[in-house]
């Protein structure tokens, strides 16, 4: 709830710093609070607490109203999942470490396929791609992800294999109130001035 209330105050001011803060707080660290294993707090938590950036990879091109309509692949190998795909519209990507990056692992299966992975911008494979030029809030950075061949620690799933639907949705659900608080900030800050 603090962060709610710092992202309505901030967003005040500088709606791009608005954005940053929710997107960081109300998706990706919510995301950890919920449904990381014990093991992926310790790791990541204090990192995001302090000196890391989040970023949380949903969208993909073409997939329309159906976010859920996802083409971005996990694949399976001994200890590891191998992704592939893209992502876009993601914001913080060219300032973020770690990224929540959702996968299908059996497209057969539809939305009961998706798992969340965690992602580090180090992984080999990885990569940030074109930053999108944007009407409004230019200072917060909307960026295409590419996966090519990225190997995944299976301790690196978010949640449960094939569970990341409810992951997304229930994220999604806290992050729409960090945005309305944003929007109040921005109209709260037009008023003021």
């Amino acid at each position: 709830m603090m962060s709610v209330v710092a992202i309505e105050q901030i967003s005040r001011v500088d709606a791009s710093a608005g954005v940053f803060m929710d997107v960081q707080n109300t998706l990706v660290n919510n995301a950890f609070v919920n449904f990381a294993s014990d093991h992926l707090k310790e790791k990541y938590l204090p990192q995001l607490a302090t000196e890391k950036v989040g970023a949380y990879c949903l969208s993909e091109a073409g997939s329309g109203s159906d976010a859920f309509g996802l083409k971005t692949s996990a694949k399976e190998d001994g200890d590891h999942f191998v992704l592939n795909g893209s992502k876009l519209w993601i914001t913080n990507a060219n300032e973020a470490d770690i990224f929540l990056v959702f996968a299908n692992i059996n497209p057969e299966e539809g939305y009961r396929g998706i798992t969340a992975f965690v992602v580090e911008r180090d992984m080999e494979g990885f990569s940030v791609s074109k930053k999108e030029n944007k009407l409004g809030i230019r200072a917060s950075s909307t960026c295409e992800i590419l996966l090519d061949e990225v190997r995944v620690p299976k301790e690196n799933v978010l949640g449960e294999v094939g569970k990341g639907y409810k992951v997304a949705m229930e994220t999604l659900n806290e992050g729409r109130i960090g945005i309305g608080a944003q929007m109040i900030g921005i109209a709260q800050g037009a008023f003021d001035a």
